[in-house]
């Protein structure tokens, strides 16, 4: 028996959770081991999707609350703006099952943008799916704004690696979006006081930046 981990990312800041209390744990029999290769769907969403939301909506909560992180959250309705306007990845499993969601958000007029909401439902995690739904909305995001610069705020380890894999750089935060609607959504980060009392200049989160006039 093993237990996975979830994967969630809002406003551009990016987290590997785990469970913190047994109860909420999903346990997976042996024949769906995370090192058995599983097929998924991995699409920009579309109108015939946002069925799915709710699903979204409660899985992303029920991790940010497990995990014990404030979190920004996003409404029903602008996660059904997203994807009306092809600005989301969905992805299912090969049975139908919904198994995954990230979306675009701009900054700065789109000078800039982050890959945002990437979750997992529980029983995939481990499967390699958080790496690939990453990958698909970094490429969307290269597809319709190629000249912004696409940033990432995490604390995790595997989600540097992630990055750094698809052309991320460590960056100040002064190489960051000014956009204050970002920096109003660190208000929910159980880490926010330590933000603001450094001035927006740093804090817990590693910064990191994919800047397409570096890549040509």
């Amino acid at each position: 028996m093993k237990t996975q981990d979830r994967t969630i990312d809002f406003s551009g800041r990016d987290f590997l959770l785990t469970d913190s209390f047994s109860e909420k744990r999903t346990l997976l029999p042996d024949c769906q081991a995370p090192d058995e290769p599983l097929n998924f769907r991995i699409e920009v969403a579309n109108t015939g999707h946002v069925f799915w939301i709710k699903e979204i909506c409660d899985v992303t909560l029920s991790s940010a609350l497990a995990r014990g992180t404030g979190i920004s959250g996003r409404s029903p309705e602008s996660l059904e703006e997203k994807i009306k306007k092809g600005e989301a990845i969905i992805a299912f499993a090969s049975d139908g099952r919904w198994a995954g969601f990230s979306f675009i958000s701009s900054w700065d007029n789109g000078r800039f943008v982050s890959n945002s909401g990437l979750i997992v439902a529980p029983e995939f995690r481990h499967t390699g799916l958080a790496k690939s739904i990453k990958r698909k909305i970094f490429e969307l995001s290269r597809q319709k704004y190629p000249e912004a610069g696409i940033f990432s705020l995490t604390t995790g380890l595997a989600v540097m690696k992630m990055n750094h894999e698809l052309g991320f750089e460590p960056v100040t935060y002064s190489e960051l979006t000014k956009d204050e609607v970002f920096w109003e959504s660190c208000k929910t980060c159980v880490n926010c006081p330590v933000l603001l009392s450094k001035e927006r200049k740093n804090c817990l989160c590693t910064a990191m930046l994919y800047d397409p006039k570096k890549r040509g």
